[in-house]
């Protein structure tokens, strides 16, 4: 006869629970135990708030709506308005727009050309690579200065100079050295039995390119894209020599709302956050792809 045995009815967590997992706490803040842990809150706590008073100062500004500044400096306007950001949008947004139309495409284009400089120089090296590489990275540390008057008769026999089309074929030149450099170290990462494997299958170095390294590239896009598009877009000594009136980046256009005699300084205020907006926004959005981006591969 056989004897049935009793099993014990399992909790709640228990049934929740599946096999070979543990039990995961949610993460959560936890205050310091130490004096020397409520020591660095407190440094840290008041370094923060050293740095975001000139944000508060700028925005306060810039709501004040140039009806006068308030006695003092970080205390806010009686009558917040709106109307400095109305005016300076009114001299600005033609010059946003040039920004943009000469970020995106210099951005996307460096970046690309930074992979495939990246992928050839890292899985398919060739005699001379190493040199190549070294003078690829010391375009990093040249100064815009020391280019500039080269680079302005280069634009000037291409017919390209004062416009779009100019700016964006310079920062593409000069974004190169630092994607290739960014790549280079990402695909390091990346082991080389992947490109064994694809050439066994038939496939050769452009087909191995874009089927297999391209779509395992989203960080180190990432990383470069947000590296380029902030460099681009904060750009002023290129556009200021480069462009013409009519192509004049945001920077350059910020930069000539400060009057010969009297500031608007509520409307320059509101200028500056206009400008410094796209690249804040970039960051809040791919942060934390450009923190595992920058770790990609570190350990190798």
């Amino acid at each position: 006869m056989a004897v049935e045995t009793l099993q014990p009815t399992p909790t709640t967590n228990q049934q929740r629970r599946r096999p070979g997992t543990k039990n995961r706490k949610p993460k959560s803040w936890k205050l310091p135990k130490t004096p020397g842990g409520w020591v660095v809150l407190a440094i840290c706590t008041i370094a923060t708030l050293g740095m975001l008073v000139p944000v508060y100062v700028i925005v306060a500004t810039a709501l004040s709506g140039g009806h006068g500044a308030p006695n003092f400096f970080l205390a806010f306007p009686d009558a917040p308005s709106l109307e400095a950001f109305k005016g300076a949008w009114t001299k600005l947004h033609g010059s946003l727009a040039n920004s943009l139309q000469i970020t995106i495409p210099a951005a996307v284009i460096s970046c690309l050309l930074g992979s495939i400089n990246g992928y050839l120089l890292s899985k398919f090296p060739f005699k001379g690579s190493s040199a190549l590489f070294t003078v690829l990275l010391v375009g990093m540390f040249i100064p815009f200065q020391a280019v500039i008057i080269p680079v302005f008769q280069f634009l000037n026999m291409l017919h390209l100079q004062g416009s779009i089309l100019g700016l964006i074929v310079v920062h593409i030149i000069y974004g190169i050295p630092i994607t290739t450099l960014i790549f280079r170290n990402y695909y390091e990462g990346i082991p080389s039995a992947i490109i064994e494997a694809a050439a066994i299958d038939g496939a050769g170095i452009w087909r191995t390119y874009t089927r297999v390294m391209l779509p395992l590239s989203v960080p180190g896009f990432v990383v470069a894209g947000i590296f380029q598009c902030t460099n681009i877009w904060n750009d002023f000594l290129f556009g200021f020599i480069l462009a013409s009136p009519a192509s004049w980046p945001a920077t350059v256009t910020l930069n000539n709302l400060i009057g010969t005699t009297t500031v608007n300084y509520s409307e320059l205020m509101a200028g500056a956050v206009l400008v410094a907006a796209p690249t804040v926004l970039l960051y809040l959005v791919l942060g934390r792809f450009f923190v595992s981006g920058l770790t990609a591969g570190a350990v190798k």
